[in-house]
Protein backbone atom coordinates (compact mmCIF):
# COMPACT_ATOMS: atom_id res chain seq x y z
CA UNK A 1 0.00 0.00 0.00
CA UNK A 2 1.31 3.44 -0.93
CA UNK A 3 1.45 5.90 1.93
CA UNK A 4 0.73 9.52 1.11
CA UNK A 5 2.20 12.15 3.39
CA UNK A 6 0.23 14.95 4.97
CA UNK A 7 1.81 17.31 2.40
CA UNK A 8 0.53 15.16 -0.47
CA UNK A 9 -2.95 15.07 1.02
CA UNK A 10 -2.89 18.84 1.58
CA UNK A 11 -1.96 19.47 -2.07
CA UNK A 12 -4.84 17.27 -3.25
CA UNK A 13 -7.33 18.87 -0.88
CA UNK A 14 -6.32 22.42 -1.85
CA UNK A 15 -6.68 21.57 -5.53
CA UNK A 16 -10.16 20.12 -5.10
CA UNK A 17 -11.34 23.13 -3.13
CA UNK A 18 -9.76 25.61 -5.56
CA UNK A 19 -11.05 24.04 -8.77
CA UNK A 20 -14.63 23.79 -7.54
CA UNK A 21 -14.52 27.39 -6.27
CA UNK A 22 -13.03 28.72 -9.53
CA UNK A 23 -15.55 26.75 -11.57
CA UNK A 24 -18.44 28.21 -9.58
CA UNK A 25 -16.98 31.72 -9.90
CA UNK A 26 -16.39 31.42 -13.66
CA UNK A 27 -19.92 30.20 -14.32
CA UNK A 28 -21.74 32.65 -12.09
CA UNK A 29 -24.72 34.50 -13.52
CA UNK A 30 -25.69 32.05 -16.29
CA UNK A 31 -29.07 33.37 -17.49
CA UNK A 32 -30.23 31.06 -20.26
CA UNK A 33 -29.37 28.03 -22.39
CA UNK A 34 -27.01 30.00 -24.68
CA UNK A 35 -24.95 31.04 -21.66
CA UNK A 36 -25.02 27.59 -20.07
CA UNK A 37 -24.25 25.44 -23.11
CA UNK A 38 -22.19 27.82 -25.30
CA UNK A 39 -20.78 30.39 -22.85
CA UNK A 40 -22.66 33.12 -24.74
CA UNK A 41 -20.49 32.38 -27.83
CA UNK A 42 -17.66 34.50 -26.41
CA UNK A 43 -14.74 32.09 -25.98
CA UNK A 44 -11.24 33.16 -27.09
CA UNK A 45 -8.87 30.85 -28.96
CA UNK A 46 -6.55 30.02 -26.07
CA UNK A 47 -9.38 28.82 -23.81
CA UNK A 48 -10.76 26.73 -26.68
CA UNK A 49 -7.36 25.15 -27.36
CA UNK A 50 -6.55 24.39 -23.73
CA UNK A 51 -10.03 22.97 -23.24
CA UNK A 52 -9.66 20.72 -26.31
CA UNK A 53 -6.41 19.40 -24.86
CA UNK A 54 -7.59 19.05 -21.27
CA UNK A 55 -10.81 17.27 -22.21
CA UNK A 56 -8.87 14.80 -24.34
CA UNK A 57 -6.10 14.28 -21.77
CA UNK A 58 -8.54 12.51 -19.54
CA UNK A 59 -8.01 9.69 -17.14
CA UNK A 60 -8.11 7.51 -20.24
CA UNK A 61 -5.00 9.25 -21.56
CA UNK A 62 -3.05 9.34 -18.33
CA UNK A 63 -3.97 5.76 -17.47
CA UNK A 64 -4.87 4.13 -20.80
CA UNK A 65 -2.28 5.73 -23.10
CA UNK A 66 0.66 5.08 -20.77
CA UNK A 67 -0.61 1.55 -20.28
CA UNK A 68 -0.85 0.99 -24.03
CA UNK A 69 2.70 2.32 -24.53
CA UNK A 70 3.87 -0.06 -21.77
CA UNK A 71 2.33 -2.99 -23.64
CA UNK A 72 2.98 -2.02 -27.26
CA UNK A 73 5.65 0.70 -27.44
CA UNK A 74 6.08 3.72 -29.72
CA UNK A 75 3.35 2.63 -32.18
CA UNK A 76 0.78 4.12 -29.78
CA UNK A 77 1.91 7.62 -30.79
CA UNK A 78 -0.02 7.17 -34.05
CA UNK A 79 -3.15 7.90 -32.06
CA UNK A 80 -1.71 11.32 -31.14
CA UNK A 81 -0.18 12.80 -34.29
CA UNK A 82 -3.19 11.79 -36.39
CA UNK A 83 -5.37 13.94 -34.12
CA UNK A 84 -3.39 17.01 -35.20
CA UNK A 85 -4.03 16.15 -38.85
CA UNK A 86 -7.77 15.76 -38.26
CA UNK A 87 -8.02 19.07 -36.36
CA UNK A 88 -6.34 20.92 -39.24
CA UNK A 89 -9.00 19.54 -41.59
CA UNK A 90 -11.72 20.50 -39.09
CA UNK A 91 -10.47 24.08 -38.78
CA UNK A 92 -10.21 24.59 -42.54
CA UNK A 93 -13.33 22.87 -43.88
CA UNK A 94 -15.84 21.83 -41.21
CA UNK A 95 -15.87 24.56 -38.55
CA UNK A 96 -16.80 27.35 -41.03
CA UNK A 97 -19.96 25.43 -41.98
CA UNK A 98 -20.86 24.71 -38.34
CA UNK A 99 -20.43 28.33 -37.24
CA UNK A 100 -22.21 29.75 -40.27
CA UNK A 101 -25.33 27.73 -39.38
CA UNK A 102 -25.16 28.91 -35.72
CA UNK A 103 -25.40 25.39 -34.31
CA UNK A 104 -26.04 24.67 -30.64
CA UNK A 105 -25.11 21.01 -31.08
CA UNK A 106 -23.32 18.90 -33.69
CA UNK A 107 -26.38 16.69 -34.40
CA UNK A 108 -28.35 19.85 -35.23
CA UNK A 109 -26.40 20.04 -38.50
CA UNK A 110 -28.06 16.82 -39.65
CA UNK A 111 -31.48 18.48 -39.49
CA UNK A 112 -30.16 21.52 -41.36
CA UNK A 113 -28.64 19.29 -44.08
CA UNK A 114 -31.03 16.32 -44.04
CA UNK A 115 -33.99 15.97 -41.63
CA UNK A 116 -34.93 15.60 -37.96
CA UNK A 117 -34.80 11.79 -38.01
CA UNK A 118 -31.06 11.81 -38.69
CA UNK A 119 -30.54 14.44 -36.01
CA UNK A 120 -32.37 12.47 -33.35
CA UNK A 121 -30.68 9.18 -34.28
CA UNK A 122 -27.21 10.69 -33.89
CA UNK A 123 -28.07 12.75 -30.80
CA UNK A 124 -29.36 9.65 -29.01
CA UNK A 125 -26.25 7.70 -29.98
CA UNK A 126 -23.93 10.50 -28.82
CA UNK A 127 -25.63 10.75 -25.43
CA UNK A 128 -25.06 7.03 -24.86
CA UNK A 129 -21.37 7.25 -25.85
CA UNK A 130 -20.83 10.28 -23.61
CA UNK A 131 -22.34 8.43 -20.65
CA UNK A 132 -20.89 4.97 -21.12
CA UNK A 133 -17.57 5.69 -22.85
CA UNK A 134 -16.31 9.20 -22.01
CA UNK A 135 -17.77 9.82 -18.55
CA UNK A 136 -17.67 6.26 -17.25
CA UNK A 137 -14.17 5.74 -18.67
CA UNK A 138 -12.82 8.79 -16.85
CA UNK A 139 -14.39 7.64 -13.59
CA UNK A 140 -12.93 4.16 -14.00
CA UNK A 141 -9.45 5.62 -14.63
CA UNK A 142 -9.70 7.66 -11.45
CA UNK A 143 -10.77 4.61 -9.51
CA UNK A 144 -7.76 2.63 -10.75
CA UNK A 145 -5.29 5.25 -9.52
CA UNK A 146 -7.00 6.02 -6.22
CA UNK A 147 -7.31 2.31 -5.42
CA UNK A 148 -3.52 2.07 -5.82
CA UNK A 149 -3.10 4.63 -3.05
CA UNK A 150 -6.04 3.42 -0.95
CA UNK A 151 -6.83 -0.26 -1.66
CA UNK A 152 -9.56 -0.23 0.97
CA UNK A 153 -11.65 2.17 -1.15
CA UNK A 154 -13.99 0.43 -3.61
CA UNK A 155 -14.13 1.48 -7.26
CA UNK A 156 -17.81 2.42 -7.06
CA UNK A 157 -17.15 4.72 -4.09
CA UNK A 158 -14.42 6.52 -6.01
CA UNK A 159 -16.69 6.87 -9.05
CA UNK A 160 -19.46 8.46 -7.01
CA UNK A 161 -17.11 10.90 -5.25
CA UNK A 162 -15.39 12.09 -8.44
CA UNK A 163 -18.68 12.43 -10.29
CA UNK A 164 -20.10 14.60 -7.53
CA UNK A 165 -17.03 16.86 -7.43
CA UNK A 166 -17.04 17.54 -11.17
CA UNK A 167 -20.81 17.71 -11.21
CA UNK A 168 -21.01 20.55 -8.69
CA UNK A 169 -19.50 23.30 -10.83
CA UNK A 170 -20.68 21.83 -14.14
CA UNK A 171 -24.24 21.76 -12.82
CA UNK A 172 -24.06 25.40 -11.74
CA UNK A 173 -21.67 27.05 -14.19
CA UNK A 174 -22.12 25.36 -17.58
CA UNK A 175 -19.58 25.55 -20.42
CA UNK A 176 -17.87 28.74 -19.23
CA UNK A 177 -17.01 27.03 -15.93
CA UNK A 178 -15.84 23.99 -17.88
CA UNK A 179 -13.39 25.81 -20.17
CA UNK A 180 -11.93 28.07 -17.48
CA UNK A 181 -11.21 25.11 -15.19
CA UNK A 182 -9.95 23.11 -18.19
CA UNK A 183 -7.34 25.77 -18.98
CA UNK A 184 -5.96 25.55 -15.44
CA UNK A 185 -6.11 21.77 -15.49
CA UNK A 186 -4.28 21.58 -18.83
CA UNK A 187 -1.29 23.44 -17.40
CA UNK A 188 -1.27 21.17 -14.35
CA UNK A 189 -1.51 18.03 -16.51
CA UNK A 190 1.38 19.06 -18.74
CA UNK A 191 3.51 19.85 -15.68
CA UNK A 192 2.64 16.60 -13.93
CA UNK A 193 3.34 14.41 -16.95
CA UNK A 194 6.62 16.27 -17.60
CA UNK A 195 7.74 15.49 -14.04
CA UNK A 196 7.02 11.80 -14.54
CA UNK A 197 9.08 11.82 -17.76
CA UNK A 198 11.97 13.75 -16.21
CA UNK A 199 12.28 11.62 -13.07
CA UNK A 200 11.69 8.42 -15.05
CA UNK A 201 14.38 9.13 -17.64
CA UNK A 202 16.81 9.95 -14.83
CA UNK A 203 15.96 6.75 -12.95
CA UNK A 204 16.47 4.58 -16.03
CA UNK A 205 19.89 6.14 -16.68
CA UNK A 206 19.25 8.45 -19.61
CA UNK A 207 18.14 8.12 -23.22
CA UNK A 208 20.76 5.58 -24.30
CA UNK A 209 20.02 3.33 -21.33
CA UNK A 210 16.31 3.52 -22.13
CA UNK A 211 16.73 2.53 -25.79
CA UNK A 212 19.10 -0.30 -24.83
CA UNK A 213 16.49 -1.67 -22.44
CA UNK A 214 13.81 -1.81 -25.15
CA UNK A 215 13.44 -4.09 -28.14
CA UNK A 216 13.49 -2.90 -31.75
CA UNK A 217 9.79 -3.76 -32.05
CA UNK A 218 8.93 -1.51 -29.08
CA UNK A 219 10.72 1.45 -30.68
CA UNK A 220 8.99 1.15 -34.09
CA UNK A 221 6.34 3.73 -34.98
CA UNK A 222 4.89 1.62 -37.81
CA UNK A 223 4.11 -2.09 -37.50
CA UNK A 224 3.54 -4.81 -40.14
CA UNK A 225 0.12 -5.22 -41.78
CA UNK A 226 -0.62 -8.29 -39.64
CA UNK A 227 0.29 -6.69 -36.29
CA UNK A 228 -2.26 -7.46 -33.58
CA UNK A 229 -2.20 -3.99 -31.99
CA UNK A 230 -1.97 -1.46 -34.86
CA UNK A 231 -1.02 -2.59 -38.38
CA UNK A 232 0.28 0.23 -40.55
CA UNK A 233 -2.73 0.24 -42.96
CA UNK A 234 -4.92 0.50 -39.85
CA UNK A 235 -3.69 4.07 -39.36
CA UNK A 236 -6.36 5.01 -41.91
CA UNK A 237 -8.88 3.54 -39.49
CA UNK A 238 -7.36 5.57 -36.67
CA UNK A 239 -7.79 8.76 -38.74
CA UNK A 240 -11.38 7.74 -39.46
CA UNK A 241 -12.10 7.31 -35.75
CA UNK A 242 -10.36 10.64 -35.16
CA UNK A 243 -12.88 12.39 -37.38
CA UNK A 244 -15.67 11.27 -35.08
CA UNK A 245 -13.74 11.90 -31.88
CA UNK A 246 -12.46 15.39 -32.70
CA UNK A 247 -14.83 16.89 -35.27
CA UNK A 248 -18.27 15.29 -34.75
CA UNK A 249 -18.33 14.68 -31.02
CA UNK A 250 -20.23 17.26 -28.98
CA UNK A 251 -17.75 16.54 -26.21
CA UNK A 252 -15.09 18.54 -28.09
CA UNK A 253 -16.84 20.56 -30.78
CA UNK A 254 -19.02 22.36 -28.24
CA UNK A 255 -16.17 24.68 -27.24
CA UNK A 256 -15.46 25.53 -30.91
CA UNK A 257 -19.16 26.30 -31.44
CA UNK A 258 -18.83 28.77 -28.54
CA UNK A 259 -16.02 30.74 -30.22
CA UNK A 260 -16.47 34.52 -30.47
CA UNK A 261 -15.58 34.32 -34.19
CA UNK A 262 -14.52 31.88 -36.89
CA UNK A 263 -10.92 33.04 -36.56
CA UNK A 264 -10.87 32.40 -32.81
CA UNK A 265 -12.46 28.98 -33.31
CA UNK A 266 -9.94 28.00 -35.97
CA UNK A 267 -6.95 29.14 -33.92
CA UNK A 268 -8.33 27.31 -30.87
CA UNK A 269 -8.74 24.03 -32.76
CA UNK A 270 -5.23 24.31 -34.25
CA UNK A 271 -3.76 25.16 -30.83
CA UNK A 272 -5.45 22.11 -29.34
CA UNK A 273 -4.00 19.95 -32.11
CA UNK A 274 -0.51 21.40 -31.60
CA UNK A 275 -0.65 20.50 -27.92
CA UNK A 276 -1.08 16.83 -28.88
CA UNK A 277 2.38 16.51 -30.41
CA UNK A 278 4.46 16.76 -27.17
CA UNK A 279 2.51 13.76 -25.85
CA UNK A 280 5.29 11.55 -27.19
CA UNK A 281 7.26 12.80 -24.17
CA UNK A 282 4.38 13.25 -21.77
CA UNK A 283 2.49 9.98 -22.32
CA UNK A 284 4.25 7.53 -24.66
CA UNK A 285 7.83 7.56 -23.38
CA UNK A 286 6.83 7.31 -19.68
CA UNK A 287 4.98 4.10 -20.54
CA UNK A 288 8.13 2.76 -22.21
CA UNK A 289 10.27 3.88 -19.27
CA UNK A 290 8.03 1.74 -17.08
CA UNK A 291 8.92 -1.31 -19.22
CA UNK A 292 12.51 -0.97 -18.01
CA UNK A 293 11.81 0.10 -14.43
CA UNK A 294 8.66 -1.91 -13.66
CA UNK A 295 8.58 -4.96 -15.94
CA UNK A 296 6.23 -7.07 -13.77
CA UNK A 297 3.09 -4.95 -13.34
CA UNK A 298 -0.09 -7.00 -13.03
CA UNK A 299 -2.01 -4.70 -15.43
CA UNK A 300 -0.83 -1.99 -17.85
CA UNK A 301 -3.43 0.44 -16.50
CA UNK A 302 -1.36 0.76 -13.31
CA UNK A 303 1.69 2.23 -15.07
CA UNK A 304 0.86 5.85 -14.25
CA UNK A 305 0.22 5.44 -10.49
CA UNK A 306 3.15 3.01 -10.15
CA UNK A 307 5.59 5.49 -11.72
CA UNK A 308 4.25 8.36 -9.65
CA UNK A 309 4.55 6.49 -6.37
CA UNK A 310 7.89 4.82 -7.16
CA UNK A 311 9.77 7.81 -8.58
CA UNK A 312 8.53 10.97 -6.95
CA UNK A 313 9.36 12.38 -3.52
CA UNK A 314 6.87 13.54 -0.93
CA UNK A 315 4.86 16.54 -2.09
CA UNK A 316 5.34 15.79 -5.78
CA UNK A 317 3.28 12.62 -5.37
CA UNK A 318 0.41 14.79 -4.29
CA UNK A 319 0.99 17.09 -7.28
CA UNK A 320 0.92 14.16 -9.72
CA UNK A 321 -2.24 12.75 -8.20
CA UNK A 322 -3.66 16.23 -8.49
CA UNK A 323 -2.74 16.23 -12.19
CA UNK A 324 -4.66 13.00 -12.61
CA UNK A 325 -7.65 14.45 -10.80
CA UNK A 326 -7.40 17.45 -13.12
CA UNK A 327 -7.52 15.11 -16.11
CA UNK A 328 -10.52 13.24 -14.77
CA UNK A 329 -12.41 16.36 -13.76
CA UNK A 330 -11.86 18.00 -17.17
CA UNK A 331 -13.22 14.90 -18.89
CA UNK A 332 -16.20 14.65 -16.61
CA UNK A 333 -17.24 18.27 -16.82
CA UNK A 334 -16.95 18.28 -20.63
CA UNK A 335 -18.93 15.07 -21.08
CA UNK A 336 -21.64 16.06 -18.60
CA UNK A 337 -22.19 19.47 -20.16
CA UNK A 338 -22.16 18.06 -23.69
CA UNK A 339 -24.67 15.31 -22.91
CA UNK A 340 -27.00 17.72 -21.12
CA UNK A 341 -26.86 20.11 -24.09
CA UNK A 342 -27.80 17.29 -26.48
CA UNK A 343 -30.75 16.19 -24.37
CA UNK A 344 -32.00 19.75 -23.97
CA UNK A 345 -31.34 21.27 -27.39
CA UNK A 346 -31.82 18.24 -29.65
CA UNK A 347 -34.87 16.69 -27.98
CA UNK A 348 -36.62 19.06 -25.57
CA UNK A 349 -36.39 22.30 -27.56
CA UNK A 350 -37.58 20.86 -30.93
CA UNK A 351 -40.55 19.22 -29.17
CA UNK A 352 -41.31 22.26 -27.00
CA UNK A 353 -40.10 25.27 -29.06
CA UNK A 354 -41.92 27.83 -26.92
CA UNK A 355 -40.02 27.07 -23.72
CA UNK A 356 -38.04 30.04 -22.40
CA UNK A 357 -34.28 30.13 -22.12
CA UNK A 358 -34.50 29.95 -18.33
CA UNK A 359 -36.70 26.86 -18.49
CA UNK A 360 -34.28 25.14 -20.86
CA UNK A 361 -31.47 26.05 -18.46
CA UNK A 362 -33.30 24.36 -15.56
CA UNK A 363 -33.99 21.26 -17.67
CA UNK A 364 -30.33 21.07 -18.73
CA UNK A 365 -29.20 21.17 -15.11
CA UNK A 366 -31.67 18.43 -14.24
CA UNK A 367 -30.30 16.23 -17.02
CA UNK A 368 -26.76 16.88 -15.79
CA UNK A 369 -27.66 15.54 -12.35
CA UNK A 370 -29.17 12.36 -13.83
CA UNK A 371 -26.12 11.78 -16.02
CA UNK A 372 -23.77 12.10 -13.05
CA UNK A 373 -25.52 9.29 -11.20
CA UNK A 374 -25.85 7.00 -14.25
CA UNK A 375 -22.18 7.19 -15.26
CA UNK A 376 -20.96 6.67 -11.68
CA UNK A 377 -23.00 3.46 -11.39
CA UNK A 378 -21.79 2.07 -14.72
CA UNK A 379 -18.06 2.88 -14.42
CA UNK A 380 -17.01 -0.21 -12.38
CA UNK A 381 -18.25 -2.52 -15.17
CA UNK A 382 -15.43 -1.35 -17.51
CA UNK A 383 -13.02 -3.58 -15.58
CA UNK A 384 -14.36 -6.53 -17.60
CA UNK A 385 -12.68 -5.28 -20.78
CA UNK A 386 -9.11 -5.91 -19.59
CA UNK A 387 -7.67 -2.46 -20.35
CA UNK A 388 -9.08 1.02 -20.65
CA UNK A 389 -7.42 1.74 -23.99
CA UNK A 390 -8.89 -1.45 -25.49
CA UNK A 391 -12.33 -0.50 -24.17
CA UNK A 392 -12.29 2.91 -25.85
CA UNK A 393 -10.90 1.90 -29.23
CA UNK A 394 -12.74 -1.37 -29.77
CA UNK A 395 -16.10 0.16 -28.85
CA UNK A 396 -15.78 3.17 -31.17
CA UNK A 397 -14.47 1.19 -34.15
CA UNK A 398 -17.76 -0.60 -34.69
CA UNK A 399 -20.14 2.27 -34.03
CA UNK A 400 -18.85 5.63 -35.26
CA UNK A 401 -17.80 5.04 -38.94
CA UNK A 402 -21.41 5.40 -40.20
CA UNK A 403 -21.62 8.78 -38.48
CA UNK A 404 -18.43 9.96 -40.17
CA UNK A 405 -19.70 8.73 -43.55
CA UNK A 406 -22.96 10.68 -43.22
CA UNK A 407 -21.32 13.94 -42.09
CA UNK A 408 -18.57 13.93 -44.70
CA UNK A 409 -21.08 12.93 -47.37
CA UNK A 410 -23.46 15.69 -46.29
CA UNK A 411 -20.73 18.31 -46.26
CA UNK A 412 -19.07 17.43 -49.57
CA UNK A 413 -21.68 15.63 -51.71
CA UNK A 414 -24.94 17.35 -52.67
CA UNK A 415 -26.45 14.07 -53.91
CA UNK A 416 -26.80 12.60 -50.41
CA UNK A 417 -30.51 12.55 -49.51
CA UNK A 418 -32.34 12.68 -46.18
CA UNK A 419 -33.50 9.06 -46.47
CA UNK A 420 -29.96 7.93 -47.29
CA UNK A 421 -28.57 9.73 -44.24
CA UNK A 422 -31.10 8.28 -41.79
CA UNK A 423 -30.77 4.70 -43.01
CA UNK A 424 -26.98 4.92 -43.15
CA UNK A 425 -26.94 5.95 -39.49
CA UNK A 426 -29.64 3.51 -38.32
CA UNK A 427 -28.45 0.61 -40.47
CA UNK A 428 -24.78 1.24 -39.80
CA UNK A 429 -25.25 1.46 -36.05
CA UNK A 430 -27.38 -1.70 -36.09
CA UNK A 431 -24.81 -3.70 -38.06
CA UNK A 432 -21.98 -2.31 -35.94
CA UNK A 433 -23.71 -3.23 -32.69
CA UNK A 434 -24.31 -6.81 -33.88
CA UNK A 435 -20.67 -7.19 -34.98
CA UNK A 436 -19.39 -5.69 -31.72
CA UNK A 437 -21.43 -8.10 -29.63
CA UNK A 438 -20.44 -11.07 -31.80
CA UNK A 439 -16.72 -10.32 -31.93
CA UNK A 440 -15.85 -8.45 -28.73
CA UNK A 441 -18.42 -9.54 -26.14
CA UNK A 442 -19.94 -12.98 -26.78
CA UNK A 443 -17.12 -14.70 -28.72
CA UNK A 444 -19.58 -15.82 -31.43
CA UNK A 445 -17.22 -14.57 -34.18
CA UNK A 446 -14.43 -16.92 -33.05
CA UNK A 447 -16.77 -19.86 -32.40
CA UNK A 448 -17.94 -19.67 -36.02
CA UNK A 449 -14.33 -19.95 -37.19
CA UNK A 450 -14.28 -16.52 -38.79
CA UNK A 451 -10.83 -14.99 -39.43
CA UNK A 452 -9.45 -12.39 -37.01
CA UNK A 453 -10.05 -8.82 -38.20
CA UNK A 454 -8.29 -5.88 -36.52
CA UNK A 455 -10.67 -3.24 -35.20
CA UNK A 456 -9.13 -0.54 -37.43
CA UNK A 457 -9.92 -2.70 -40.49
CA UNK A 458 -13.39 -3.23 -39.08
CA UNK A 459 -13.79 0.57 -38.83
CA UNK A 460 -12.85 0.98 -42.51
CA UNK A 461 -15.27 -1.79 -43.44
CA UNK A 462 -18.12 -0.19 -41.49
CA UNK A 463 -17.35 3.13 -43.21
CA UNK A 464 -17.67 1.42 -46.59
CA UNK A 465 -20.95 -0.27 -45.62
CA UNK A 466 -22.43 3.07 -44.53
CA UNK A 467 -21.41 4.70 -47.82
CA UNK A 468 -23.08 1.88 -49.74
CA UNK A 469 -26.28 2.31 -47.72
Amino acid sequence: MVVLSSIDLAVIALYLIAIVAIGLWAGRGERDAADYFLAGRTLPWYLIGFSFFASNMSGASFVGLMGAAYSHGMVVFNYEWTATLVLIFFALFMLPVFLRTRLFTVPEYLEVRFDRRARWAYAGFTILTLMFIDTAGALYAGGIVISTAWPQVDLWQTSVALALLAGIYTLVGGLRAVVVTDAMQAVLMIGGAALIFWFGLDAVGGWEALTEGLTTAQLRLFKPADDSFLPWPGILGVILLGFYYWTLNQYFVQRALAARSLGEGRKGALFGGLLKLPNVFLMILPGMIAVVLLPDLDTPDRVFPALAFELLPTGLRGLILTALLAAIMSSLDSALNAAASLLTMDFVKPLRPNLSGRTLLAIGRGFTAVLIVSAALYAPLIERFGSLFQYFQSTLAYLVPPIVAVYLGGLFCARFTAAAAFWAIAGGLGIGAVLFLAKEITGTWDSLGLPPVHFTYMALGMFGIALLI
